[in-house]
């Protein structure tokens, strides 16, 4: 079983030892890595750096930066890759990132696929490379045929797996799998997880990524209300049996989404070991 966890960088000092606290706490169930979210555009750039380069060198778990293309120029992804392989990290979560408001030049990347190619191109294979995969359809996607073809052509690229987007339908994730491996691609997709603790949170991420909350369970969140006990119940109990789900067909691998957080994403992971 292969266990990973997100963060995204903490901008405060006290958000910095919140983080090495909750990393210290998870650490302890041996995970397979720990990824960093990436800003496009700058926005949280510096602050990934740091932050990777803090896991790698201090913590048990390698560190696996997020990289987002959207706004960048090759000679500054080198640069940051070059940083990267010196300390010795070697996994690298590839996408395209959001294009950041009134930015009218994208930069030297379009597509993900084309950031794969270029990491392939530059460095061979030291990278381990991870994409993203939408199961119930990236929120720009035409229709969800050509969303697959993206997909797949990030695959052709090079990539060597893949993370998706949250859900909570696990017939989505494996209706997903079964299209692309008619394809001819066998690359593993890692589902990713998002533990349910909040309601207005929840409906306001599912909203900009394009996640689908299945009505009876958004109806039985907003009727919690202010009751967080009954809310993280219910919502630990959604998202442990769609764990289960998953691992009793076969899924060997899980991505959480922990928002700086250990509980419940650590909660969730020993019930899976």
């Amino acid at each position: 079983m292969q266990l990973s966890f997100e963060f995204f960088p903490p901008r405060t000092d006290q958000g910095k030892l919140n983080l090495k606290k909750v990393r210290q706490e998870l650490s302890v169930i041996n995970p397979h890595y720990f990824s960093t979210t990436f800003g496009a555009g700058g926005t949280t750039q510096d602050a990934t750096l740091e932050t990777v380069l803090d896991i790698q060198a201090n913590d048990s778990v390698s560190a696996a930066p997020h990289l987002s293309c959207i706004g960048s120029e090759k000679s500054k992804i080198s640069t940051l890759l070059n940083q990267y392989k010196v300390a010795g990290i070697n996994r690298i979560i590839a996408l395209r990132g959001d294009i950041p408001s009134g930015v009218r030049d994208i930069g030297d990347f379009h597509y993900a696929n084309e950031l794969v190619e270029f990491i392939r191109y530059e460095f061979n294979d030291y990278f381990h490379i991870e994409v993203a995969a939408y199961p119930e359809m990236h929120p720009q996607a035409k229709n969800m045929s050509t969303d697959i073809e993206h997909f797949i052509n990030k695959i052709k690229a090079g990539a060597d797996g893949a993370i998706t987007q949250y859900f909570y339908n696990v017939d989505a994730y494996f209706r997903f799998v079964d299209e692309v491996q008619k394809q001819g691609i066998d690359a593993p997709i890692t589902p990713g997880i998002m533990p349910i603790t909040n309601c207005d949170q929840l409906i306001r991420f599912s909203n900009m990524c394009g996640a689908e909350i299945p009505r009876w369970i958004e109806k039985r969140l907003t009727a919690f209300g202010d009751d967080t006990e009954s809310l993280n119940s219910f919502g630990f109990d959604v998202v442990a049996n769609l764990c289960d789900q998953l691992k009793s067909q076969g899924v060997k691998g899980f991505h959480f989404y922990s928002m700086n957080k250990s509980q419940p994403s650590l909660k969730l992971a020993q019930e899976l070991t």
